[in-house]
């Protein structure tokens, strides 16, 4: 009998999507028994402080890695977006999901688009990158720190802590809060982060067993696509410190990788893109915006 644990946080969005990877691992392997391990990292317990200033994104993940470090768990689940653009030794990505929406969503009980918001509105998000999307379109809201689970950051919004909020269409939809979506936020007029709106597996290295077992999961397309978003983002030495923004899409001819870096203070926004073949190197285009960027002076709004 062949049994196989996922860690996995214990927020409602982390718990579905474990569940949704153990749903499918069991669709490709009749009579695989699939457990979770839910469990809370320190990211979750401190809510009172923005992610860059705590350590960033990394903090989410710490305990799951060691729950496969030492054999609790054979993967671990997470949002592509929220692990680090540099794996710890000893381990691998085993397979990327099918991505789904990767636009951010611009939700307000009152409010339809980001152009309605009264003049100051306060509007709430912990991300520099959708700081600096905003205030290059609104130099005039009142941006506020939100953190929090999606279930939290709504019942603030509900009690008028805010006008709007933004967070991850994702996200949303996969907990059936599709509708509080008022408008999509999309490339490549916005941007999301790296790897927004995709699932990845991660286990330990070498593990060949657990390997196979998730290796049906893998979406080469996906994979093709969020490997440029994040090469670009690692080659620009990013982290949730740096508005660092990237969307890569498959077309006819090949891929194509919208990039962004912006200053959440002041709004500045440097763009470019750039396309590529299918036969090349998904880290090579990723490289090539990145390089494109910093040829834009990207470099001084990086510089810490």
């Amino acid at each position: 009998m062949t049994i196989l644990r996922i860690a996995t946080r214990q927020s409602a969005l982390a718990l579905w999507q474990a569940e949704h990877v153990a749903a499918r691992l069991r669709a490709a392997h009749p009579g695989l028994i699939v457990e979770l391990l839910p469990m809370t990292t320190r990211g979750d317990r401190i809510l009172d402080r923005p992610l860059a200033q705590i350590g960033g994104k990394g903090l989410f993940l710490k305990e799951l890695e060691v729950a496969l470090a030492e054999r609790r768990a054979d993967i671990a689940v997470h949002s592509y977006k929220d692990m680090p653009m540099e794996l710890e030794p000893g381990f691998d990505i085993g397979a990327v999901l099918e991505r789904a929406d990767a636009a951010d969503g611009f939700v307000s009980t009152r409010y339809t688009r980001i152009d309605e918001l009264p003049q100051g509105a306060r509007v709430g998000t912990s991300s520099l990158r959708r700081q600096a999307q905003l205030r290059a379109l609104r130099p005039d809201l009142d941006l506020a720190d939100l953190r929090g689970n999606v279930n939290t950051r709504l019942a603030k919004l509900d009690a008028g802590d805010y006008a709007a909020i933004v967070l991850a269409c994702a996200g949303l939809e996969r907990l059936g809060l599709g509708a509080r979506i008022r408008s999509r936020l999309s490339a490549p007029h916005w941007l999301p982060a790296a790897a927004q709106g995709a699932i990845a597996i991660e286990l330990r290295t070498g593990d060949e067993r657990t390997a196979a077992l998730v290796a049906p999961l893998h979406d080469e397309a996906t994979a093709r696509c969020t490997a440029a978003e994040r090469a670009m983002t690692r080659h620009l030495q990013g982290s949730c410190e740096v508005p660092i923004a990237a969307y890569c899409v498959e077309a006819e001819s090949g891929l194509h990788l919208y990039g962004l870096v912006g200053d959440a203070t002041s709004g500045r926004l440097i763009r470019t893109s750039a396309s590529a073949a299918f036969d090349t190197e998904p880290a090579a285009l990723g490289r090539d915006v990145a390089e494109s960027l910093l040829a834009l002076g990207a470099g001084a709004l990086l510089a810490p």
